[in-house]
Order: C-alpha cells, then sequence, then structure tokens
C-alpha cells in the first residue's frame, strides 16, 4: 500500500510536470522577450552594436524569432529607424545586431529599444510581440572633451560618388560657426542650438591625401577640421587565364586603380570556377593559378572577385581550355653547317598532351633587321635551312611556336648568334692619288677607301701596290701595304706609270683598282666658280666633255686649312654631269673647295672645273682694321688692305660704313640706318668686295665725325665695334700754317744772328752813355794854351739853351692822353758885346736821361730877334754868372715844384745841328758858329719858375 502510494505520487508529479511544460510552451509567444540589451559605439565606422539574449527557452529548445528594433535620434518620439531581424534563437544565446548611422554618432543622442516575437512552425498559435524593452541612450557628445568645437566624422573612407553626412558640435551657441569644403563655404541643416549638419552628396575624388573639410568660428581663430577619404575602386581589367601544358591554368589582370585607400584598406581577390563548384583565394593582386581537373573538362566558366569593406565588384570568363594554349620556348636550338652563304638550324618543343602539333616561325637578322622569314609545322624536331647568306657576316636566327589548331600565342623567341664564313673580296678598292713635283721628282700619294664589310667578305689583311712603268714595260714594282692603312706615298720619275691596288683577305684578293699617272699632267688653269650649299650638301654641275671619258671624280677636303685635311672623292659615270656632294663632316661658315676631273681612256685623270661654296653661310666674324689718311677740312681716305676675306666664315659680298656726325641729314651717297644700340647714323654701302679704299667727301670743316667699317655677306654684317673719332681741320689752318712757319723761321733766324752780332746792335742802335773820359768830343778841343787838358770844367762852358716843359696844374694825364707840346727854349747869350744878334750855339738833347721827353723834346736854334732888349733877354754879364745864377736859382727852384710833378731833361751843351725840331727851326738859319767847349750837363726840373735873370720864351714868341 505504501509502496502504491509511492507510485502515484511519482506520477501525479511526472503528469503535473508535463502539464506545466506544455502551458509553457503553448504561453511563450506571449512571455518570451529580450533581455539583457546593451549598446556598443563603433565610432570608426559610425556604427552601433547590439547584443541581448532571451532567458526563458528551454534547455534544448531552439525557436525562431523576430525582434523588432526601434532606433531614435534626440529625443525618443523622434524615431529615424525600424527594423525586423530574424534569427534562431537558443536558450541564453547572445544574439548581435548593428546598424551603420548616416549621421555621426557625436553629432546626437540615439536611443534604441527592441521588443520580440516567436515566428516558428513548431507554434502553430498567433505570433505575439513581447513588451518593449526600455530605452537604451546612447550619448557620444557626453564624453567629447571640453573642447569649444567639434567636427565629424574623423577620417572617415567613403568610395567616390558616395553621399556623405558632415557635422560640427559647438560648446557655445553663441558662436556664429562656418564651414568649408575644400575652401567653398557650405550650407547645413541646424539639428539644435549647437549642432549643425551638411550633407554632401556624390563627392568627387580629390587627392590621394584626402579631401580638406574644416569649420571656424567668424569671430576669433576658433578652427576644426576633418579630412575624408574618398576612394576609386574599379573592377579588375584584362582578366584572361591561359595553359602552356593543359596541366595549370594561370590567370592574370590588372588591379585597376585604387587611388584614395592608401593604406587603410586591404582588397583581397577570389577566383570561382562554376562548373566544378570549386574557389580559391588569390595570393597576389594581379594573378593566380588553378589546377587543371584531371576529368578532362575543357570549359571552364571563372569569376574574379575584388572586394573590401566598401564594396565587392567582380568580372567573369568564360573559355575552352585547348583554346588557351600558349606554349613554352622551344629548346635545343642549334646552328649547323654553317659556310659562306649557306647555314642550318634544328629545335625541339615541348610535348602538349595530345595536341603536339605546332606551328613554329623562323625569323633570320642581319645588321639589326629581318632579311628572312619562314613559318614550319613541327611535332617534337624541327629544322631549316638558310640560304642565300653573305660572307663573313655576323647572323642572328630566332624561334618560336604557337598550337597549330587553335592559334591563342606565340611561344617566347629563342635566339642564336652565328658567323658565316669568309670569301675573296668581290670589289675593287676605290682609289684616288694627289700628285706633286719636288726637286725633279714626282711625288704620288695613294689614298683608297677600306671596302665595307659586304664588299670585304672577311678581314682585309694588306693591300698590293704594283707599279707598271708604261715607257719600260717590263719594269713592275710590287708594294705590300698592311692593313688598315688606306694610303701610301710613291715617288717617281718623270715616266708615266699604271698603279694597280688589290685588298686581300685569307682567302684571296679582289679584283684590281687602276690608276695611270704621266709624266706631264697637262693641267691647265681653271678659273674657279662658287656654289651655294643646302641642307643635302652641295649640287655640283660640269659641262660634258667632247673626247672619250671613262668617268668623273669630285674631290674636296673635310677639314679645310688642316694639314691633314682627310681627303675625299667620289667616283662618277661617264654619262654623269652633275653631283650631290653630302657629308656629315660639313660644318656652317667653312669653306670647302672642290675639283672636277676627267678620267681619259688611258685612265690619266684631268682637271675640269674649280667651285667653291659654304654648306651655310655665316656673318662675318671680325672687322677690317681700318687706315685713316689724306685729313683734309672736307674728306678723309680709309683703307683696309690687309684684310683677309677669303678666311670669313662667307663670302664677302661688300662693306658697310658707318658715319656719325652732329648734322641731322646724311651726305650724298649714303643713307641713315639705325643701329643696334638705337643711335642714328649715315650708312655707306660698298658693293665691291675688292675694293680696300674709301674716301669720305663733303664734310664739313673743323666738324667732328666717328666711323666704323664692317663687311657683310648674304646672311648679315659683321660684328658691331668700336667708332673711330676723327676731327677735319679747319679751311684756312694750312693756309695759316704756310704762313706762319717762315715766319717763325725768319723770327728764329733774325733772334739768332741779334744774339750774335749782339755787342754790334748795342752800339749801334744804343749806345752807353759817353764817358767823359772817352768821349770823342775831346778830339774838338785844340787848345794851344793848355793842351794837356782833357776834362772840361764846369766854369769852362756857358750854358746855351735850357729847355723847360711846362705842364698844367690840375690831374695829371698819361703820355698817350696829353697832346704833344712843343718845348719852350731858353736861350743864354754870350756876354761878349761884339755880338749883335743871336749867337749861334749847338743844342745837345741826351735821351738816355730824358725818358719821358723823348718823344716830344726836341732841341736846336731858334732865332731871336735883334730887336729884343737886353732885359728881356735877360743878359748875363759874364761868362761865369750864367751857370752861377742858373745853378742858383735852379737849386732854388727845386723846392717849389711840387712832389711828382718835377720830370728833368738833360740838356747837352754840344749836340750835332741835325737833333731837335726841325719844324720850329727857321727857313734860312744863320750859320752858327762852332763852340770850342764842352759845356755842363744840367738837370732842369719841369715846370720850373723862370729866374729873374732869365727870360723864357713861349711857342707864340718863337714865332717872331
Amino acid at each position: 500500500m505504501a509502496l502504491f502510494s509511492a507510485f502515484q505520487t511519482t506520477f501525479l508529479l511526472a503528469l503535473l510536470s508535463l502539464k506545466t511544460y506544455q502551458s509553457e510552451v503553448l504561453s511563450e509567444p506571449l512571455s518570451l522577450a529580450p533581455e539583457s540589451l546593451e549598446v556598443s559605439i563603433d565610432s570608426a565606422r559610425q556604427c552601433l552594436h547590439l547584443q541581448w539574449s532571451v532567458h526563458n527557452l528551454a534547455y534544448h529548445q531552439e525557436l525562431k524569432m523576430v525582434f523588432q528594433i526601434e532606433i531614435s535620434r534626440i529625443k525618443t518620439s523622434n524615431v529615424i529607424w525600424v527594423e525586423n531581424y530574424s534569427t534562431t534563437v537558443k536558450r541564453n544565446q547572445v544574439l548581435r545586431w548593428s546598424w551603420e548611422s548616416k549621421l555621426p554618432l557625436e553629432c546626437a543622442k540615439h536611443s534604441v529599444r527592441m521588443r520580440g516575437a516567436v515566428d516558428d512552425a513548431q507554434v502553430p498559435e498567433l505570433r505575439f510581440w513581447s513588451n518593449w524593452t526600455s530605452w537604451e541612450e546612447v550619448d557620444v557628445q557626453s564624453s567629447l572633451g571640453h573642447d569649444p568645437l567639434f567636427v565629424f566624422p574623423k577620417d572617415k573612407l567613403v568610395e567616390e560618388g558616395s553621399n556623405v553626412t558632415i557635422c560640427y558640435v559647438s560648446r557655445s551657441h553663441q558662436n556664429n560657426i562656418s564651414c568649408y569644403l575644400e575652401g567653398v563655404r557650405m550650407h547645413g541643416e541646424q539639428l539644435d542650438p549647437n549642432v549643425c549638419v551638411f550633407h554632401l552628396k556624390n563627392v568627387p575624388f580629390v587627392r590621394e591625401t584626402g579631401t580638406n573639410i574644416y569649420c571656424k568660428a567668424d569671430q576669433g581663430d576658433l578652427i576644426k577640421g576633418i579630412v575624408l577619404f574618398v576612394s576609386i575602386f574599379e573592377e579588375p581589367k584584362d582578366f584572361s587565364c591561359e595553359t602552356r601544358d593543359l596541366k595549370t591554368l594561370n590567370c592574370t589582370w590588372a588591379p585597376g586603380s585604387d587611388a584614395g585607400l592608401l593604406t587603410q584598406l586591404s582588397q583581397s581577390y577570389t577566383l570561382f570556377e562554376s562548373f566544378s563548384g570549386k574557389k580559391t583565394l588569390c595570393k597576389h593582386k594581379s594573378w593566380c593559378n588553378w589546377q587543371v581537373s584531371p576529368d578532362s573538362q575543357e570549359m571552364y566558366n571563372f569569376t574574379l572577385t575584388a572586394e573590401n569593406y566598401l564594396r565587392k565588384r567582380s568580372v567573369h570568363l568564360l573559355f575552352n581550355l585547348t583554346h588557351r594554349v600558349h606554349p613554352m620556348a622551344p629548346f635545343n636550338v642549334f646552328v649547323k653547317n654553317v659556310s659562306a652563304t649557306n647555314a642550318t638550324m634544328t629545335w625541339k618543343v615541348h610535348s602538349i598532351g595530345n595536341y603536339s602539333t605546332l606551328l613554329c616561325q623562323i625569323e633570320l637578322y642581319g645588321e639589326g633587321k629581318v632579311i628572312q622569314k619562314q613559318n614550319v609545322s613541327v611535332k617534337v624536331n624541327g629544322k631549316h635551312l638558310m640560304k642565300k647568306l653573305e660572307p663573313s657576316t655576323e647572323y642572328a636566327a630566332q624561334v618560336r611556336c604557337a598550337n597549330a589548331n587553335h592559334f591563342w600565342k606565340w611561344s617566347e623567341w629563342t635566339r642564336r648568334n652565328f658567323t658565316t664564313a669568309e670569301a675573296a673580296p668581290s670589289e675593287a678598292p676605290d682609289v684616288w692619288r694627289n700628285m706633286k713635283s719636288v726637286q725633279g721628282h714626282c711625288v704620288v700619294t695613294l689614298f683608297w677607301k677600306p671596302l665595307s664589310k659586304l664588299q670585304a667578305n672577311g678581314k682585309i689583311l694588306f693591300y698590293n701596290v704594283v707599279l707598271e712603268n708604261l715607257d719600260r714595260p717590263s719594269t713592275l714594282k710590287l708594294l705590300s701595304i698592311p692593313a688598315p692603312a688606306n694610303g701610301t706615298e710613291l715617288t717617281l720619275d718623270q715616266c708615266s706609270y699604271q698603279i694597280h691596288v688589290t685588298a686581300n683577305n685569307s682567302v684571296g684578293t679582289s679584283p684590281a683598282s687602276v690608276i695611270a699617272v704621266s709624266g706631264d699632267p697637262g693641267n691647265k688653269e681653271v678659273e674657279e666658280e662658287r656654289v651655294k650649299g643646302t641642307e643635302d650638301g652641295f649640287c655640283l654641275s660640269w659641262k660634258p666633255q667632247p673626247g672619250g671619258v671613262t668617268g668623273y671624280v669630285v674631290e674636296w677636303c673635310e677639314r679645310p686649312g688642316d694639314p691633314l685635311c682627310d681627303l675625299q672623292w667620289k667616283n662618277l659615270g661617264p654619262n654623269t654631269t652633275s653631283t650631290v656632294v653630302s657629308s656629315d663632316a660639313f660644318r656652317p661658315g667653312v669653306r670647302y673647295n672642290f675639283r672636277i676631273y676627267g678620267i681619259s681612256t688611258e685612265r690619266i685623270p684631268y682637271l675640269l672645273e674649280k667651285k667653291t661654296g659654304y654648306s651655310q653661310e655665316l656673318v662675318p666674324s671680325d672687322n677690317p682694321q681700318v687706315l685713316m689718311s689724306n685729313l683734309t677740312s672736307y674728306s678723309f681716305t680709309l683703307s683696309w688692305k690687309d684684310y683677309a676675306a677669303e678666311s670669313q666664315p662667307g663670302f664677302v659680298q661688300g662693306y658697310s660704313l658707318y658715319l656719325k656726325s652732329k648734322a641731322a641729314r646724311c651726305l650724298p651717297g649714303s643713307e641713315k640706318a639705325v643701329l643696334s644700340d638705337d643711335s642714328i647714323c649715315c650708312k655707306y654701302k660698298i658693293d665691291n668686295p675688292k675694293q680696300k679704299t674709301f674716301v669720305v667727301e663733303n664734310l664739313q670743316p673743323a666738324s667732328f665725325y666717328e666711323f666704323f667699317l664692317t663687311p657683310y655677306t648674304s646672311v648679315g654684317e659683321g660684328p658691331q665695334g668700336a667708332f673711330t673719332k676723327v676731327t677735319t681741320p679747319d679751311e684756312y689752318s694750312h693756309i695759316l700754317i704756310r704762313i706762319i712757319l717762315p715766319m717763325i723761321f725768319s723770327i728764329l733766324l733774325i733772334m739768332i744772328l741779334c744774339y750774335l752780332k749782339s755787342q754790334w746792335m748795342k752800339e749801334k742802335c744804343y749806345p752807353d752813355i759817353p764817358d767823359p773820359y772817352k768821349s770823342s768830343v775831346l778830339s774838338l778841343i785844340k787848345s794851344k794854351e793848355n793842351p794837356r787838358l782833357t776834362i772840361m770844367n764846369v766854369k769852362d762852358c756857358i750854358p746855351d739853351a735850357i729847355e723847360v716843359i711846362n705842364k698844367q696844374e690840375g690831374t695829371r694825364k698819361s703820355l698817350t692822353e696829353t697832346e704833344p707840346t712843343k718845348p719852350t727854349y731858353l736861350y743864354l747869350l754870350p756876354t761878349e758885346k761884339s755880338h749883335s744878334g743871336p749867337g749861334p750855339c749847338i743844342c745837345f738833347e741826351n735821351f738816355t736821361y730824358n725818358q719821358a721827353a723823348s718823344d716830344s723834346v726836341s732841341c736846336g736854334h731858334v732865332p731871336v730877334t735883334p730887336k729884343a732888349q737886353p732885359s728881356q733877354l735877360g743878359l748875363l754879364t759874364s761868362s761865369e754868372n750864367g751857370p752861377k745864377a742858373l745853378g742858383k736859382n735852379y737849386v732854388n727852384s727845386l723846392g717849389e715844384i711840387p712832389a711828382g710833378e718835377t720830370n728833368l731833361n738833360y740838356v747837352s751843351q754840344l749836340a750835332s745841328p741835325m737833333c731837335g725840331d726841325k719844324s720850329s727851326l727857321p727857313t734860312n738859319p744863320p750859320e752858327p758858329a762852332l763852340c770850342s767847349e764842352y759845356k755842363t750837363q744840367m738837370a732842369i726840373p719841369m715846370g720850373l719858375a723862370s729866374p729873374p735873370s732869365i727870360t723864357l720864351l713861349d711857342e707864340g714868341e718863337h714865332d717872331h
């Protein structure tokens, strides 16, 4: 009984548990709700991460549930996102869901809530939503810090063409904030007083370093900014797959542009084959290998996917494996049986399964270009014979192969080099000569050009020169010149010779080149002609020769003026009368001389024409040294005879003479010209290049000129140099020189003569003051009473005349301003009564002492009338009283003469009657009696008052 009771109790408890379980299952849609909701933030990706769990599920029970999630912004009533999320739920399983916000999470507060419902076929009842969870608030702004301004999102990475939302957060709504995209102001939407949102649509790629966005306050220096990275993510390009051995496929592609990604994104490439369902992750960004299926799969459909966290891009490729065969390069390539003209090439190819027939292509290169090309079908081994080759020539042969049935690509080239064998030279050397006569011998310099590789057929070892004397045909001389010499010098006599030149290599000898040398070349004088060069060279032509010629030769030097002029020549046929001579050695401004020879039937060259020219003419390199001569008042002559026009880098066509002067107009024969320094002058043009003198005429006397002479060619004038200055002489200067020079010579001659005859001139023109002891007057004294008397005493002579020069009182005048006054004479009469008339006496004036009055004072006899009373004449009682009275009065009168008014006149008591004032003399003067005494000389001051015993006779009294 007790056991039954226990069993019953256990059964009831189990039944109760089953009913309880069923009740839980049936009521689960109403009671299963999300619990433990947590919200986290991923600022880098601007995402909200939600996680929750459902705790009321039974153990090991799985149900499909749907969760409805609501997200609000700023306020809970402002729901911005609603989404239903379906998943399979287990008991206490942590569920996760993420939401990416278009608006940076830092710009506004967000709130999240959710509810759940069963959505499983195990529960056929209607689905009922659980209750909402409480709002979970996410406010990032509270953790930003205390900075006054923030801009979000930070360093966001987007794809080109995307839409982006930007915002700023200001701690103070009083600041007026402006935001700029690459310097262009943006207009936004105000979320609240401190937050403003900007919506950017279809953002472009600006640069790999990002797009600059910044915000700043209108006042102050507050500024914040971010960098927006824009990527260009393109799909792979040129996707292709091929096989080389039907075992492995190699797929390649071009990654495309990934600008803007920098190192922030890692791209991955995945290769997927749809027929086999296989997939592989490629390790490289531009190629990937795929193993061919062993079940002989021929068709393949590949999908290549490039992916980063922003998006995916894919390309597709469908092909047949046998149509994508790219063979490997041939191997074991050899060139065999090489002769002077033939060679054989052999090779092997890699086997490609059952598709072993390949098409191989052979190319033969000579001197860097393809000269032969041939296609050959090959299964395993290949062989090809190459013909018509040149002796001693380097060649390169190469081969490649491709699938003969379905051509896809050629294999790589396999290349081999070889050289054909030598043969005897095929052409005769090109020979020329230069002749000159030295001490009666003919010196011939032979030149020959090296044979080309095509002509030499091998390495030239030496040249044979055979001299055949045409006057003595049996005489031969052999010279062997080792290579690489290209000439030799021969000294010959005046005989005629024929010279044979051959080139030799290891196989044989070339044909001979023959040239003849005559003892009398008979070259005539030929006038030189000018030719004009062009970019292509010099175009030369000549007249055909009436006689028989075997050809023509044009000769020139490529380095004129150099002793080693590098002689060049050109052989031409007998029917040729023109040619173009071109050379890389031709340089502008260098004169080249050409000689044209005709070759007679005897192989003797003779000169036909001479030509000279420039490949390109230049302006003259220097100016002549000009000498000036024959300078006159109206012209001067210029000469530049030492100027070598032939050395100029162009044909001198004439000269330009520039003349500067102060005159505004140019002289006849000249024209105005403007120089490089903008100065204006006159220009004379001299058209004759051989003219080396020029006379500049029609100049002005005593004028300043400047001249400058420069040559000119067809290109232009020579360098501008310094002007030479010249001044024309005065018109009468040469006449004055002709007069002055003889006068100067005469004066110098007279001065020399005067210096030599100075003593004689002094005695004749201005003798010394007479010495009483040497006076010739003493010879007149014939005193018998006293023959020893040689010197006269004062008492022995009675003065016979005193000259007094009257001066008016007042201002003194110069001698030139004062009218000449005839002197007034005082005659002292002798005391002897026997004389009834005027006593004859001679007055002598000494001009040595009388300097002031020498021009106006004279001495002579003045007749005195017999009627004059003794009282009027002032007679002296004795001969002794005269000098005494005169001396006394003279002495007394000195004190009465004012200072400066005295002018002494020394009068001699004896003089020649020729001196004096001839106008004051009477017409028939009485014969004077000679004074036998030498009277004393006295000094009479001018203006002296007349003594009582002396009567002064004025000019009027003289006329009586």
